[in-house]
């Protein structure tokens, strides 16, 4: 199946995880600089991001990326792409600030000379070149999830996706990488179970089940979701996942 070369693009895209139908026959077209993706846990959100991200494949359906299919091009999907996930331990591989950071730039081939110079020159730029030759396991998980960040943005991707780029983080650093991720050149798609973290986005998808409820600006959309979930909490939650 060929989808046209521009944006991000699902057509009836399928993912079944352990015999369970986790996104069902989705088709959308993400082409907005702020996009978000509500939902309650288990609704197929961090899946969806996943699939974007094409680290894994649809079982039906097709995926594409400004024209490629980013499960099948890696290569592909390493300059036009960048994740940060909602844990930053799950992401980092390597025991130095300078090591995590020019791991992605050597994975885009660029020799570890060069890398060493880029990571060099941005640390620099952050006021954070002390950080170079420090074990990642001094840092902060607030520290540890901005070197995530700063990892992504020297591979110069042209679309971010942020898992919960928020949870869990004090009140000081919520603000300065929401301030961060607003000055952004590039696309960013969130996902997030918080309305509040998507009020300024372009365009917000509601999830359940896998499917979506509700597409459109955030000023519709939010407050449904909202309402949808003080509804729900007037019950007993268990017994409504449950059932």
């Amino acid at each position: 199946m060929t989808l046209p070369a521009s944006g991000i693009r699902l057509d009836r895209a399928t993912v079944r995880l352990g015999g369970r139908v986790v996104l069902d026959a989705l088709s959308l077209n993400l082409s907005e600089s702020r996009i978000g993706v509500l939902g309650r846990n288990g609704s197929g959100k961090t899946t969806l991001l996943r699939l974007i991200a094409g680290l894994l494949a649809p079982d039906q359906g097709a995926v594409s990326v400004d024209g490629f299919d980013p499960f099948a091009d890696r290569k592909a999907a390493l300059a036009a792409l960048g994740i940060l996930f909602q844990n930053p331990d799950h992401q980092i591989l390597f025991p130095t600030v300078e090591e995590e950071l020019a791991f992605g730039l050597i994975q885009q081939g660029h020799t570890p000379a060069a890398a060493g110079t880029r990571v060099a020159e941005l640390l620099a730029a952050e006021g954070r070149a002390h950080w170079a030759k420090a074990p990642v396991t001094s840092l902060s998980q607030g520290q540890r999830h901005y070197l995530c960040l700063l990892a992504v943005l020297l591979m110069q991707p042209r679309t971010i996706l942020l898992d919960e780029p928020l949870a869990g983080l004090d009140l000081p650093t919520q603000l300065r990488l929401a301030r961060r991720f607003a000055a952004l050149p590039q696309r960013l798609i969130t996902i997030t179970h918080d309305p509040s973290v998507l009020a300024s986005t372009d365009r917000v998808l509601w999830l359940e089940a896998g499917r979506v409820v509700a597409d459109g600006p955030p000023s519709q959309v939010l407050p449904a979701f909202t309402a949808e979930m003080e509804r729900i909490g007037a019950r007993d939650a268990d017994a409504d996942l449950a059932g």
